[in-house]
């Protein structure tokens, strides 16, 4: 039986050090934002910061008993914790709403999100799936399957609706690419299981990145013709009609080498199947105005348009993404020092939610520039830790679990601190470990700690 000097000698310890140095930086900033002087104590559990600690220490209590489980149990019982999340993720739709959305399950006086624990079980099932069919994953039954385990969850996050969370199962999908899933366009795919021409053997399927370059250049090319107008048949065509031309004239060339290219190699007539990818194309395309203007609601419309910078309200729905940069431009190079936020501080009352969302602006404020890149190259670090640990496992689900986190991390990063600079719209999504709230902790700490299990048994499985 494995002693617990043997247990804890394998945990990676460089990855355990930086995470719990990054819970103390964000207990501190917690503590800092939201401080009252009249209760100066952090054992202040009136306070955040007091019920900011007891969750902290929860979490950790928590990790350490993660810690005990044998790693084999987090794969034997994927598909249960999976069909339970979705459960809680159903249960919550019933829930009276808060803030506009039904994310929170009432437990006593305490308030937890499932779709935070969601992100964990699914990463769990989608790892243990993708080891039960690894040699098949250029099927595209296969590709199928593992889409609807995160699509499901994603649906029932999307009713809630938590657009942050949402946003954040996307980054399941670049698992798929690590496994060696093709990455090409989902009608190419499609078109390839009526096996009309194999792209795989061609330079298209091969290479996506020609794809991109060619709409980079019709993203250019719009740019240079908006505005403009152009003689055409003794009339005129505008800068955006002569696009379309081209477009168009693109498109059939595209459609008739792909026809003939199918009908030479295979000797097949799927023009039926052509002409339907292209009806669907279209569709989908045209579709996006659609959503925008008659399914997304009025402050989402406005955040997109905000970002875009297609309209301006800055004592707005803009206010939230102006305050936040004007906080973090605040603390300058150095910063004002711990306690000495006057901008974002919750006592100012000039970022809201300066304690969750956006408690990158306080700490921004605080240390400046120089504690803001410190902080980046920890989160860096973290991150490459992790993608570090995925590569070295042995087994497929160790190997698929790691990449999960190591993304979800990444996006939580990368979508806040565009949200607080300004670069992406204000969509609620939490900074890892840092940001205030029990879910979030809780949740980042579990699934941070079930890796460290993971990787702790990695020389336990057989190459």
């Amino acid at each position: 039986m494995r002693t617990k000097e043997r247990l804890f000698a394998n945990l990676d310890i460089p990855l355990l050090v930086a995470v719990l140095l990054l819970i103390v930086i964000g207990m501190a900033t917690v503590y800092s934002v939201t401080y009252n002087p009249n209760s100066p104590s952090i054992f202040s559990f009136g306070e955040k910061y007091g019920k900011q600690l007891i969750w902290i220490s929860a979490s950790l209590f928590i990790g350490l008993l993660l810690l005990l489980i044998d790693a084999d149990i987090y794969r034997k019982f994927a598909e249960i914790i999976y069909l339970i999340s979705l459960l809680l993720l159903i249960v919550v739709l019933f829930m009276p709403p808060i803030n506009g959305a039904r994310a929170w399950l009432g437990i006593g006086g305490l308030g937890v999100q499932p779709a935070e624990f969601a992100k964990i079980s699914t990463a769990l099932f989608l790892a243990k799936t993708i080891d039960q069919i690894n040699l098949k994953l250029q099927n595209a039954r296969t590709i199928f399957s593992l889409l609807i385990i995160v699509f499901i969850p994603s649906v029932l996050v999307a009713l809630q609706p938590d657009a942050g969370t949402l946003l954040v199962f996307s980054s399941f999908l670049f698992v798929f690419y690590r496994e060696g899933v093709s990455f090409d366009p989902l009608f190419l795919n499609f078109i390839n299981s009526f096996r009309v021409v194999r792209f795989k053997t061609t330079w298209l399927g091969a290479h996506f990145i020609p794809f991109l370059f060619f709409v980079l250049i019709i993203s250019l090319l719009s740019l240079y013709l908006s505005g403009s107008t152009y003689p055409f048949l003794g009339g005129s065509l505008s800068g955006g009609q002569l696009l379309c031309s081209i477009i168009t004239i693109l498109a059939v060339i595209f459609f008739v080498l792909i026809y003939r290219l199918g009908y030479t190699r295979y000797r097949k007539n799927n023009l039926f199947v052509l002409l339907s990818t292209y009806v669907f194309a279209i569709i989908l395309v045209n579709s996006i105005s659609f959503i925008f203007n008659n399914l997304a609601k009025e402050h989402q419309k406005n955040r997109i348009e905000l970002v875009l910078g297609l309209k301006e309200d800055p004592n707005g729905a803009d206010y939230n993404r102006n305050r936040a940069m004007a906080a973090v431009g605040s603390g300058g190079l150095y910063g004002k020092g711990f306690l000495q936020a006057s901008v974002s501080s919750v006592r100012s009352n000039h970022v809201p939610e300066s304690e969750t969302d956006f408690i990158f602006c306080p700490f921004s404020e605080e240390w400046g520039f120089i504690g803001t890149f410190l902080l980046l190259c920890l989160y860096m670090f973290i991150i490459l830790r992790i993608f570090y640990i995925a590569e070295r496992q042995r087994s497929v689900f160790f190997r698929i679990y790691a990449y999960c986190v190591g993304m979800i991390f990444f996006y939580h990063v990368a979508i806040n601190l565009g949200m607080n600079i300004g670069l992406a719209p204000v969509i609620g999504i939490p900074l890892p470990l840092m940001s205030y709230g029990g879910s979030s902790i809780l949740s980042f700490t579990t699934m941070v700690f079930i890796l460290l299990k993971l990787d702790s048994q990695r020389k336990d499985v057989l190459r």
